[in-house]
């Protein structure tokens, strides 16, 4: 029996997905590295400064550190979002029918908590979720299920008992590795990983999520 919904947050409540890899793009390039937004896509779903130092390691470069140059990259995402405002399809009804299935709602990203904060608050979001967590303090972010575990503690229920909301592979992964029922909303571009496989539903967006869907997993 479901007892709690536990989304991500980048991707599949906000289209942040794009800023991010702009932002990566035209910091990483400002210190020499050289990258597209084809190569972003590899390291989809991973934290911030784990992309940084997955760069530093493979084309390492001059002056800033690796701390500078996340914290370059988040403050871009930032301005991106408040300024664009790009909240996905479906967002609140999904979360609506979560409630009326009686669910607690957490949400757990593996962005900082301070872009979490000033993402919920640009989409008016900050009163949904009964406990906000961020990867960002964590020894390892997602794949890693730490920041899933640590949801559903703060919920007070058994991770068995929650289903996760992903876009990227490496989210579904953390969300299963915690034990919990995972329903992936990928991205077009990625809809036919085959690594989708391991999700108990697959959805084109959150607009499909039903209490009937919840009912039968």
């Amino acid at each position: 029996m479901l007892q709690a919904a536990v989304f991500d947050m980048d991707g599949l409540l906000v289209d942040s997905e794009p800023f991010w890899q702009r932002a990566q793009v035209e910091v990483l390039t400002s210190q020499g590295v050289q990258i597209t937004l084809e190569d972003t896509r590899e390291t989809t779903g991973l934290r911030i400064d784990q992309v940084v130092e997955f760069w530093f390691a493979k084309q390492p470069w001059q002056g800033n550190d690796c701390a500078t140059v996340t914290d370059l990259i988040v403050s871009r995402v930032e301005a991106l979002i408040n300024e664009h405002k790009p909240m996905l399809p479906g967002v609140l009804e999904a979360i609506q029918v979560c409630e009326q299935a009686g669910l607690k709602i957490a949400l757990a990203s593996s962005s900082p908590m301070r872009l979490i904060q000033s993402t919920l608050q640009a989409l008016s979001l900050e009163d949904k979720f009964l406990a906000v967590l961020s990867a960002e303090h964590l020894r390892y972010g997602k794949p890693h299920p730490e920041v899933y575990i640590n949801a559903a503690d703060a919920l007070g229920v058994p991770p068995q008992a929650c289903v996760a909301f992903e876009d990227s592979v490496n989210g579904l992964l953390a969300a299963k590795a915690a034990q919990m029922k995972g329903i992936a909303v990928p991205e077009l571009h990625f809809a036919d990983d085959a690594r989708w496989a391991i999700a108990d539903q697959k959805l084109r967006s959150l607009n499909e999520v039903s209490s009937d869907l919840l009912q039968a997993l």
